[in-house]
């Protein structure tokens, strides 16, 4: 198991800080050195950070009585979490988070930017659609400490927050995606190992098969959506077999479908997925199988598939009274080449704001910190990219194992459709993901379609 991080205590150890460092000025520096006042900068003002940063600061009660409006998609219960993990900080600074949560948060948001009533912070739950507000919102690579960044974050999250050459925003909660299940009685009784690498995970396929069952559980029919699992397979393949840096290209529109790196990604799970046998249902099934119905027949009596790789959301749709440990278990999806690691597919929601008031830039920093997440975590339905944070907050084995894998991952990256255009992520690539795994086109007239579709 990995080391239990030590604890962030939010009201003692920072009021510590606080008191080291002493009772903040009634004047800051700028960035040039000249004396200013304590007033909220004006539009396109950049306050630079004090030695003792900006959480600190408001821990010291400096800016008590302002308010920080934020919007997001959180709602209901979602809402309610989030509203208590705030409530330590408003308590400590005095500063009060008025939070909106929107079910259309899409159109809010530009709506509210493109009126010039952007909220002072923004969630956002994927990194694309921030891309489109890059030239709105505040740069904070300059005013957060990098080197704690780098001490508390995966390089991979830092990396994914460098948007449109700034520090757009940072990670508060994310979830990952690169797990199989798989039912954890029937699989122990069987005498069938975890696999800890691909070669592995290959053989245990085979010996499965041999055993006279289908290994695997897949199924990619979401409305109009379908398609959509197959390109999280497309994903996987990716970090496992190029580089991040290729991986990068290909989200961004310059590394083409067509390419070697890609065409070798999609072939690898293919050939693991597509080869007959090795799916429940056989290869025509899958098209047609509703993917939260895709892993039910691993909880049949005998089990009619034994392996399901998906994200951790997948638990809602196992048969109610499935109980982790005992009806199922999960596993990291092995690397395939060493050379790129334990890498790790993932969505999370990223924190940017719009304002670079004191105040705001304390809040963003007190996201960086595992301790803000702390009440979410405890609460389930949270799980905490932050170095500083401790898996013995996690109340439940699945939350606890998911986040010591993302902590553990060599490198990070987030769900590529979902960054990439959405004429292509959420269209071309779902429909010619469907189009090859159902036989109806070649994987070379697919990608040239994707690649065609590519906005210009």
């Amino acid at each position: 198991m990995r080391r239990v991080s030590t604890r962030l205590a939010l009201l003692p150890v920072l009021a510590l800080v606080v008191a080291a460092c002493g009772t903040p000025p009634a004047a800051t520096t700028t960035a040039g050195g000249g004396p200013t006042t304590t007033a909220a900068p004006g539009p396109g003002t950049t306050t630079a950070p004090a030695p003792e940063g900006f959480l600190a600061r408001a821990l010291a009660g400096e800016f008590s009585g302002t308010v920080v409006t934020g919007l997001g998609p959180f709602t209901d219960e979602d809402q309610v979490k989030f509203d208590a993990t705030m409530a330590p900080f408003e308590a400590a600074t005095g500063i009060d988070i008025q939070y909106t949560g929107s079910k259309e948060f899409e159109a809010t948001i530009k709506t509210r930017v493109d009126a010039g009533d952007a909220p002072d912070i923004v969630d956002f739950p994927q990194p694309g659609l921030l891309a489109t507000f890059t030239d709105k919102v505040v740069d904070l690579g300059p005013l957060l400490d990098q080197a704690a960044l780098a001490a508390n974050y995966n390089q991979s999250w830092l990396d994914m927050a460098n948007i449109g050459g700034k520090m757009a925003g940072v990670w508060e909660r994310v979830n990952g995606k690169s797990f199989v299940w798989y039912p954890k009685d029937d699989f122990d009784a069987a005498g069938y190992v975890v696999p800890t690498t691909w070669d592995e995970l290959l053989a245990l396929t085979e010996q499965i098969k041999a055993d006279g069952d289908a290994p695997w559980c897949f199924g990619i029919e979401s409305g109009a959506a379908t398609g959509w699992a197959a390109t999280d397979w497309t994903e996987e393949m990716m970090l496992r077999t190029t580089s991040l840096e290729n991986y990068d290209k290909w989200v961004s529109g310059e590394l083409d479908f067509a390419s070697p790196e890609v065409t070798k990604a999609i072939q690898t799970w293919s050939d693991l997925l597509l080869t007959e046998g090795n799916v429940a249902g056989g290869g025509a099934a899958i098209v047609g199988t509703f993917f939260g119905d895709a892993p039910k027949p691993m909880f049949e009596d005998p089990p009619k598939c034994w392996l399901h790789r998906q994200g951790n959301f997948i638990t809602s749709f196992f048969p109610e009274g499935t109980v982790a440990g005992t009806d199922y278990g999960f596993f990291y999806l092995p690397g395939i080449d060493p050379t790129y690691g334990s890498p790790v597919l993932v969505a999370g929601d990223i924190w940017a704001a719009f304002s670079d008031r004191p105040e705001v830039i304390a809040v963003m920093e007190y996201f960086t910190k595992g301790e803000h997440i702390k009440t979410w975590i405890e609460s389930g339905g949270a799980i905490s990219p932050h170095q500083d944070s401790d898996l013995a907050w996690y109340t439940n084995d699945v939350d606890r194992g998911v986040a010591e894998i993302i902590l553990n991952a060599s490198a990070v990256r987030f769900d590529a459709s979902d960054v990439m255009p959405g004429s292509v992520g959420a269209g071309s690539f779902w429909v010619g993901m469907t189009d090859y795994v159902s036989g109806t086109k070649n994987l070379a007239t697919v990608t040239a379609e994707i690649d065609a579709s590519w906005p210009t």
